[in-house]
């Protein structure tokens, strides 16, 4: 059970999440019908003992093999680039987060507040509670409010790195010299873990993500003890 769970997206935390997870299921479908189909064409035809030698060309089934398979593509790509423009889609935010990728951790600023940032280091294994998660866990959790517009503005100090929280559908490379951005809306509170997913040198896999989604009084009060 726990190798099938691997196998399987993380549980959605936002709209655009259940989307991805909605377009994985539906290119499963057809991708299974498919395969069903074939295997079923492939062993009528190793079994089968009807021989036409007379058999030069099939236009009509030509034209049926061809014509399918586009309205298949069809079918995977209408929801597909509906899915990419809204994950390219900025509403209008309630909050604004800065992210920065340094060697090798992260750093963060509220934009609408003043003097509020902080850097985020991976826990030591040493320093981490008995229900933390190795190599997961930080310093420093990012706060959000849940039920909210953030908009997220990635860059990084030094090297390429990627801002990645699965749960969220976030995936944005942190490129030096340039902002990228992207807006996600957290629909429950919990608390997510992501990684930098770029290959950013020696302590690569040692940069944590961890968000911490709570309700808006909650954020408010945090946000008060940070200015």
């Amino acid at each position: 059970m726990a190798t099938w769970h691997i196998l399987n997206l993380q549980d959605s935390a936002s709209p655009v999440m259940e989307q991805l997870v909605f377009f994985h299921d539906h290119a499963l479908l057809i991708l299974t019908i498919i395969v069903i189909t074939v295997s079923y064409l492939m062993m009528n035809l190793f079994t089968n003992k009807i021989i036409n030698r007379n058999l030069l060309e099939g236009q009509t089934l030509e034209t049926i093999w061809t014509i399918i398979p586009a309205i298949i593509l069809f079918f995977i790509a209408i929801p597909s680039l509906r899915l990419l423009y809204l994950m390219d889609e900025i509403n209008s935010p309630a909050i604004t987060l800065k992210t920065v990728g340094h060697q090798w951790y992260w750093s963060y600023e509220y934009s609408d507040f003043t003097n509020v940032e902080f850097d985020s280091y991976m826990l030591p294994y040493t320093d981490m509670k008995e229900s933390g998660f190795r190599l997961l866990d930080v310093d420093n959790r990012t706060i959000l409010p849940m039920n909210a517009y953030i908009r997220i503005v990635v860059t990084a100090a030094d090297v390429l790195h990627s801002w990645t929280v699965p749960s969220l559908g976030i995936k944005v490379d942190a490129t030096p010299g340039r902002l990228n951005q992207t807006s996600t809306m957290i629909n429950r509170p919990g608390v997510f873990y992501g990684q930098c997913s770029e290959i950013c040198g020696a302590n690569h896999s040692f940069m944590p993500i961890v968000i911490e989604s709570v309700n808006s009084k909650s954020f408010i009060n945090w946000m008060k003890t940070m200015i």
